[in-house]
């Protein structure tokens, strides 16, 4: 799915390049060139939000657990529970 404005060709590029990494390792080594360590924390406590609400947990205990703030948790429910199924399918084979 697309959004106004992004590059589609860009975008499948990083998809496919995400898809080819064999290991944890070559997956940490891309997303460490990728992104700065800001945004590496930002995107792992996005995942864990994910999972916790996918485990039931209320907006208010996943906040104190993770330090999200409540814009976040809400926006990681909408997208956890949206057509995309990015997180669901990430959470499934992590699961």
């Amino acid at each position: 799915m697309t959004h106004a404005g992004e590059n589609s060709d860009g975008l499948e590029r990083l998809a496919r390049a995400l898809c080819a990494l064999e290991t944890p390792d070559q997956a940490r080594a891309l997303l460490s060139d990728l992104c700065t360590p800001r945004e590496l924390a930002d995107l792992a406590q996005r995942l864990e939000v994910a999972s916790l609400l996918a485990q039931g947990r209320s907006y208010v205990d996943v906040s104190r657990a993770t330090g999200a703030s409540s814009t976040t948790v809400s926006r990681v429910s909408k997208c956890l529970n949206g057509p995309a199924g990015g997180y669901r399918a990430v959470l499934s084979q992590l699961d």
